[in-house]
């Protein structure tokens, strides 16, 4: 399941309110009528100025150009009715007006041409996600799996979440992931991270040798880059064999996994000690060692990326994933994940996350 908001389009193409098309022009009347009324020492032409300036907020050029000229024309009529185009404070009003609504007007013109590039970048981006994060199967060896990727709000730069699902001989070997960084960089390093993995899961012998396959492709991607210690990828990954009970995980800087057991109680899968992220083992001496928690018949297996936790309602607080999965025991994997979705984003201020999020749910099935 894939759950991203549609390309955004430029302010000036946005359905606009009857209120934002009509105040300008209602400024623009009642400084017009007020300044025609007026004592003659009393000038209010300047606030015309505040007509095209409000509607370069929410509408393009052109709009914003229209009205510039339409309150050029209204401090003209004013000019003519309480004096003559010839006196010089009027004359000085009118060119101000005209540069301001020029001014305005131009940088109208820049917004727009900047939000059509931001579109374009995140349309790109977007597009090269898909190509790289595939969907989960729902049936991966004797497992029930599903996967949701939750975009961010539509303003914010794509993420490099990433997830994956590998069958052996044995069992079967996950990953769940988040790169460092934003945008079509990001989306490159989960492309990497997520080659790597397709490429090895089969074939290394234990958990800890297929970690350090994807720590040594990481690391020598970034070699020579400059970037030592600023690119790196939190990483979940698993390993569940087909015949034992068990899930066998190393975690590299990410978010504990939870697993909802049958009984209907809800466990962090915290390691005693997490492997450095991807791309830092260079930084930090360490050994990658697996670590074994109970999986049983009818268990199901949360993994999920910081974008999930850090979702604020609006009191800033954060989501609070294993109280929110507490009563949902005994649902299937995709039914899990579409309740997670709606209620994180009714946590989430404005329904919109502030960060990309991907969550996978996998279940070992009750024996008959």
């Amino acid at each position: 399941m894939d759950l991203r908001p549609p390309p955004t389009r430029p302010h000036r193409s946005r359905q606009l309110s009857h209120a934002q098309l009509v105040a300008p022009f209602v400024l623009i009347a009642g400084v017009t009528v007020v300044d025609v009324l007026a004592p003659p020492e009393v000038h209010l032409g300047p606030f015309l100025a505040a007509a095209p300036a409000m509607t370069a907020s929410f509408a393009g050029p052109r709009m914003t150009g229209f009205v510039g000229v339409v309150a050029v024309l209204a401090q003209v009529v004013v000019s003519t009715a309480r004096t003559s185009l010839a006196d010089l404070n009027h004359t000085f009003q009118i060119i101000a007006l005209v540069m301001i609504s020029v001014f305005v007007t131009f940088f109208a013109h820049l917004r727009e041409v900047h939000e059509k590039e931001m579109v374009q970048l995140r349309t790109v981006a977007e597009t090269a996600q898909q190509v790289v994060l595939r969907p989960l199967r729902d049936r991966v060896g004797p497992l029930g799996v599903a996967s949701v990727y939750l975009a961010a709000a539509a303003e914010a730069q794509i993420g490099g979440d990433l997830y994956a699902a590998a069958r052996t001989a044995t069992g079967t070997r996950l990953i769940i992931g988040d790169v460092r960084g934003k945008g079509l960089e990001a989306v490159g390093d989960a492309a990497l991270v997520l080659g790597a993995f397709r490429a090895s899961a089969h074939q290394e012998a234990g958990l800890a040798g297929l970690v350090d396959y994807l720590e040594a492709a990481v690391s020598a991607e970034l070699d020579g880059g400059g970037d030592e210690g600023e690119s790196f990828v939190t990483a979940a990954v698993l390993e569940i064999p087909d015949d034992e009970p068990v899930v066998r995980l190393v975690s590299c800087g990410h978010p504990p996994p939870l697993v909802l057991r049958r009984d209907g109680a809800v466990v962090g899968l915290d390691v005693a000690r997490s492997a450095p992220p991807l791309g830092l083992a260079g930084l930090v001496a360490s050994t990658v060692t697996a670590q074994t928690f109970l999986f049983g018949p009818g268990d199901v297996l949360l993994l999920y990326t910081d974008g999930v936790l850090e979702a604020r309602d609006r009191t800033g607080a954060f989501y609070p994933l294993s109280d929110r999965v507490a009563g949902c025991t005994g649902m299937r994997p995709q039914a899990l994940l579409d309740h997670v979705c709606a209620d994180l984003l009714a946590h989430a201020t404005g329904n919109t996350l502030g960060d990309d999020a991907a969550m996978v749910a996998v279940e070992r099935p009750a024996r008959p």
